[in-house]
Formats: C-alpha cells, sequence, structure tokens
C-alpha cells in the first residue's frame, strides 16, 4: 500500500435512535492489474475487494468493490446509533491483508 493511512468520522455522541453518517477513507493504490511497468511486464492486481463495518461485533455495512473504484477510495454511509459500543471497519485487500480502525460511540 502506497499509503497505511486510514481516517475516519465517526460522532462520538448520539442518541439513541438517532441516524449518524460514517465516512471513512483509506490511502491505497488500487492497483487494477492491467497497467504495465516500464519493462513491459503486466503490474498484477491489488485493490481492495471488500470493505465491511460491524457495531458491536454485528455487521451493518457491507460492500464488494472491483476495479473501477479510485485510488484511495472514500466511503460515507449511515446507520443507526442504538447502543453505546464499538463501530469497526475493515478493508480487506487481494493480498490478504486486512486493515481495520475502530471508534468508540456513547448512545444516550
Amino acid at each position: 500500500m502506497s499509503n497505511d493511512t486510514i481516517k475516519t468520522r465517526v460522532p462520538a455522541t448520539a442518541r439513541k435512535g438517532e441516524v449518524i453518517e460514517i465516512k471513512t477513507t483509506i490511502g491505497h493504490d488500487m492497483e487494477t492489474g492491467q497497467r504495465q511497468n516500464a519493462s513491459g511486464q503486466t503490474i498484477p492486481r491489488r485493490i481492495i475487494n471488500k470493505f465491511v463495518c460491524t457495531y458491536n461485533g454485528k455487521e451493518v455495512f457491507v460492500t464488494d468493490w472491483y476495479p473501477g473504484i479510485a485510488a484511495n477510495p472514500y466511503m460515507a454511509f449511515f446507520l443507526r446509533a442504538e447502543e453505546s459500543g464499538t463501530i469497526e471497519m475493515a478493508w480487506h485487500d487481494d493480498d490478504g491483508s486486512v486493515y481495520t480502525t475502530s471508534s468508540e460511540i456513547t448512545v444516550s
């Protein structure tokens, strides 16, 4: 990965039942496998192929990604805050790597 930076924006607090917006980006080259290097050899495909968000261990948002996704992909999505806990995000790479981050949210 060219830049292993993960940035997220998760509200620290929310009211029970409130719909909150989660924003996140990950630094990644997203190599499609269709380009060639200076020697004419094909650069192997290496993309983030899956994104999973869990809320207190339960999957709440899952997406499959394909070569058309831009480098350093950005995501924004909504979820309903029902209880205090942990929101974890995981990006799955073609090479088997999984990049994760988590945020705590307090629901009142």
